[in-house]
This record gives C-alpha cells, sequence and structure tokens, in this order.
C-alpha cells in the first residue's frame, strides 16, 4: 500500500533525526508544556517539538508499527517480504531505539538492559539514526528497487 509506502519513508527519516540529533548521554528534556520560554528563532523552536517526550514516544511506536507493516504489505508488483527488507528493519531498530531511551528516561526502575541490547541499541543509536536516514532516503529515490 503506498500510504504505508509513504509513512515508512517519513518515519525513517524522523527517527534517523532524532537518533542523530539527540543527545547521547543527557535525559530527555521536560518540554511537556508546550511552551517556547527562551526560543528566539525558529530553528530553536522546530528543534523543541523533537525533544517533546510524547512527540518522541508516538515517533517509536508508529516507526516499529510501520515497519512490521512494511514486512507484511506489498506494493503491487513487489516481491513479499524481501522488496521493502532494509526500510523494514531500519524503522523497527530505530523505533525500537527512540522507545528505549524513552523508557529509561522515564522509568524509577533501575534495572539495566542487556549489555548486548544496550551496546547495540544505547551506544550505536547514531549509527541507527544513520542507517535510518540512508534506508529513508534510497527508498524514496528507487522506489522498486529489491530490498529497498
Amino acid at each position: 500500500m503506498l500510504q504505508f509506502y509513504f509513512l515508512s519513508v517519513l518515519l525513517n527519516l524522523t527517527a534517523g533525526l532524532l537518533l542523530i540529533f539527540s543527545d547521547a548521554g543527557a535525559d530527555m528534556p521536560e518540554a511537556e508544556s508546550g511552551t517556547v520560554s527562551g526560543a528566539d528563532s525558529f530553528q530553536e523552536r522546530f528543534l523543541l517539538i523533537f525533544d517533546n517526550r510524547n512527540f518522541r514516544l508516538i515517533t517509536g511506536i508508529l516507526c516499529v508499527l510501520i515497519g512490521l507493516m512494511k514486512l507484511l504489505s506489498v506494493i503491487q508488483g513487489d516481491v513479499p517480504v524481501v522488496g521493502d527488507l532494509l526500510p523494514a528493519i531500519a524503522g523497527i531498530a530505530g523505533g525500537f531505539c527512540i522507545l528505549l531511551a524513552y523508557y529509561q528516561a522515564s522509568s524509577s526502575l533501575n534495572a539495566g538492559v542487556l549489555p548486548a541490547i544496550e551496546h547495540i541499541f544505547v551506544d550505536g543509536k547514531k549509527y541507527i539514526g544513520f542507517f535510518c536516514l540512508a534506508a529513508g532516503v534510497l527508498h524514496f529515490i528507487f522506489p522498486g528497487v529489491l530490498l529497498l
């Protein structure tokens, strides 16, 4: 379906930007109130949208759901499952990184995640962000290519 194609490209680009430009060691800021205090330029106001905790939660959930739907739905004339494999994997991985960061920032428990998961999805989130951006751009430019 073309709707999932469009959402996949949009959410992969959004997740990639969130993962690349978010602060690596800092918790998510408290920008829930919706007020823009101290933001003078349009760029600062635009970046406050990306720092909103609700925006990150919704983006993470949608990335995972659309990634799973890209594995199940097929655009006419495309190969099932393999046709959109890289954008689907990028969406699922990017959404999982965003949801894991949201969970770690909002959880009061000190229960850590497995070291392998932390190494891949927390320490390597910028690499996953670049993978999401690349998958989104390539999926937009070459819609009919196998694996894209």
